[in-house]
Order: structure tokens, then sequence, then C-alpha cells
């Protein structure tokens, strides 16, 4: 090949990424573009240009892609400034779907070394595998996102907010406390579940799966109990005051760490109800509730600042 052949190569190759409607004007104008630079560059040597000069000119300037990218509009998905989300809603939401995957996978019978390996290996096709589903989901959802804000910029303009405020209003911590009260009534006693839905005729097979072993409520059914029943006052707290104060947010904190610890207990203690079936939904729950908050947790300590800012010289 000559060095005129390089050329046409290089630039078909550019030209075919584009729309059609762009290939003949852009290929017109990088065709002169590099006939330019490759003369220069053959006058700086002292030589006539050949193939092999004209092949490393193009390399230096650029892969044909890098160059076509030049000529089309800049095709975002993901908002650069969401990066950093991007990977953090990617990472914690794998972790979480491949934590509770292999909790799920350890409580089917292990008797050897193959099982388990047998129980890692369905546990990656099943599990680690398919949850690929997540990002491609976070990827259609930051690139909605970012359209959005384009379209629509003066919804995305940053407003003030108070770090103490109430998410929602007062009525929305009313509503959680009464949710909590009713979730705590069904957690005592949930064979009233089966008597207010089949009024007392359910099988004998369903009530066994709704009660409780003596372990558990020897050990740490009580301890859940308080703990759950103490964010009551905690949230008639917030109420009254109308606002999350630092001390209130610490023990909030603090509770849901308790909890957490608790429950930990409880997955690694023993059976919670007779039935294994329900034991082990009830222990996944539990997993998964210890993984989010520990998650949340740990996503407000990155974001804080301390120490916190100088309040010295605030304007009036």
């Amino acid at each position: 090949m000559n060095a005129n052949e390089v050329i046409e190569s290089y630039v078909t190759d550019v030209a075919v990424q584009l729309p059609r409607k762009q290939r003949n004007d852009v290929a017109f104008e990088l065709r002169a573009l590099i006939n330019e630079g490759l003369q220069d560059k053959a006058d700086a040597s002292g030589r006539a240009a050949d193939a092999a000069m004209a092949v490393e000119f193009l390399n230096g300037f650029g892969r044909p892609a890098e160059v076509a990218a030049r000529y089309r509009p800049t095709l975002t998905l993901i908002d650069p400034a969401d990066g950093h989300a991007f990977l953090r809603a990617a990472g914690i939401g794998l972790a979480i779907i491949w934590i509770g995957g292999l909790f799920m996978r350890l409580q089917q019978p292990i008797g050897s070394g193959s099982d388990f390996l047998s129980a890692l290996g369905q546990w990656w096709g099943a599990t680690v595998i398919a949850s690929l589903w997540w990002p491609g989901l976070l990827v259609v959802s930051f690139g909605a996102t970012s359209w959005t804000r384009f379209r629509w910029p003066q919804a995305s303009e940053w407003k003030p907010r108070a770090e103490d405020r109430i998410h929602g209003s007062r009525a929305t911590l009313v509503l959680g406390i009464v949710g909590i009260l009713c979730g705590t009534f069904a957690l005592v006693d949930p064979h009233w579940l089966l008597d207010f839905f089949w009024a007392g005729r359910a099988a004998p097979a369903a009530y066994r799966a709704l009660t409780y072993t003596d372990t558990f409520l020897g050990r740490q059914a009580l301890v859940l109990l308080v703990l759950i029943l103490l964010n009551v006052p905690l949230l008639l707290a917030v109420i009254a005051k109308g606002r999350w104060s630092a001390l209130l947010r610490r023990m909030e904190t603090g509770l849901g760490l308790a909890t957490c610890a608790v429950m930990a207990w409880t997955v690694v203690d023993g059976p919670v109800f007779m039935a294994p079936g329900s034991d082990r939904t009830v222990k996944g729950f539990m997993v998964l509730i210890v993984a989010f908050t520990l998650i949340y947790d740990g996503i407000k300590l990155h974001r804080s600042v301390r120490p916190a800012p100088n309040q010295q010289g605030q304007l009036p």
C-alpha cells in the first residue's frame, strides 16, 4: 500500500462510524487535514511520505473511533457528576444481593465439602451472574435522570436543606409509630394473622409454621421486643421537638446497631420458628435488615463532616 491508500483506509474507517448524512463532508475535511499534516511531517523529515510514515502519523492522530467521536454529539448515559453515586449504588446493591443469596444457599443441608462446593456453584450461577440486572437497571435509571436534568434544568437546581429536618412530616412519623405497634402486635402473636384471615380454620401445619421455638422465646424474643418498642418514644420525641437533634440522631443510630446485634445473634444462635421454611424466611429478612441498617449507617458516617465548619464569621 502507498500513503494515499493508507489515508483512504483510515478515512473510511472513521466515516463509516458517522451518520450517513455526515460521512461525505467529514471524509473530505478529514482527508485534507491528514494530507496537510502528513506533508508537513514529510517535509520535516526530508523525504517523501510513504505507507510506513502514513501509518505512524495516523497512529498518533488517534484511533478511528476516537476521531469519529469528535464529529458526533456527545452521548452521555451517566452524568459524570453521578459517576461515584452510580458506583456506590451498584456496589451496595450487588453486596446485598450476593450476601442474601449466599445466606439462602447455605441454609440448605450441607454434609460434606462437595455439598458446600455445590452450594457455592448454585450461588454463583443463580445469584452472582443473575445479579447483573442490577447494574443494568441503574444505567437506565441514571440515564433517565441525566436526560431529565438536561431537559428540565430548573428541576435540578440546588436548594438548601436543614440536616435536622423531618423527612416527610409529623404525620409520616405518626404513621411510622402505628406501623411499629401493629407490626409488634403481629410478631407477638403470629397466630392472630391466621385467625383473622381464616377465622381459626387454618391447617395445623400453618399454626406450626408460625410457632416460635422455646430457645428463641427464652433468649432473644424479649430483647428484640424491647428494642423495637423503644422506637416509639424516640419518634414521639422527634414529633414533639419538630426536628431531629444531634442527641436523637445518636440515639437512633445506637438503637439501630443494638437491634442489628441482637438480630445477628438470633440468626446464628438457633431456630426462630418450629417450621424450617418459616425459620429460613425470617432469618433471611433479618440478614437483609442488618445489611441495610449497617450500609445506611456507613453512608451517614461517610457523608458526615467532622470537625464541623467554623461557625465564626457567619453572616447575620
